[in-house]
């Protein structure tokens, strides 16, 4: 059981990493859209939009990265996880006050007149994604990562026991 969920871990740490590169990739080119997209949601203050717009697409590449790579996993598996439940707030936020704006999830944001249908699936989606970051919280240590290599777990199990310990 204890392989298969490292092995669960790997899929999720590609995976969302992965999803979070893409987003994020695809935004940093045309920040402006993503300014966009956050002030669409008219959650936060109008001061911080421009700056949460343009910081967002760098903090989701590097997030994708770091699961990718498998390092700092648990550190970035949570604020991966952060993030989406920010997300899924925002999105069921809009879809509560009948706001119909496109994610601006991997790209353009603002105005959608179908928004509302696509909804329950970017938060089904987001969702899963945040489980997937969970598990990665709670074990971060899966196959292929950096963290593997740079710090070691040591085998407790295999360690006598002594009258000190």
């Amino acid at each position: 059981m204890k392989v298969m969920v490292r092995w669960i871990g790997l899929l999720a740490r590609l995976v969302v990493g992965g999803v979070w590169i893409w987003a994020g990739a695809l935004k940093l080119p045309h920040l402006e859209s993503s300014v966009t997209a956050v002030r669409a949601y008219q959650l936060l203050p109008t001061s911080t939009t421009d700056t949460v717009g343009r910081l967002l697409p760098l903090v989701e590449v590097a997030v994708g990265v770091l699961l990718v790579l498998g390092l700092l996993t648990r550190v970035s598996g949570l604020v991966s996880a952060l993030l989406l439940i920010a997300f899924i707030v925002g999105i069921s936020s809009v879809w509560a006050r009948g706001i119909s704006i496109n994610c601006g999830c991997f790209g353009d944001g603002g105005y959608d007149p179908n928004a509302a249908a696509k909804y329950p699936w970017e938060i089904a989606r987001d969702t899963a994604l945040a489980l997937g970051s969970l598990l990665l919280v709670w074990r971060p240590r899966t196959p292929a990562s950096l963290d593997g290599l740079l710090f070691p777990q040591r085998d407790v199990a295999a360690e006598p026991v002594t009258a000190d310990t």
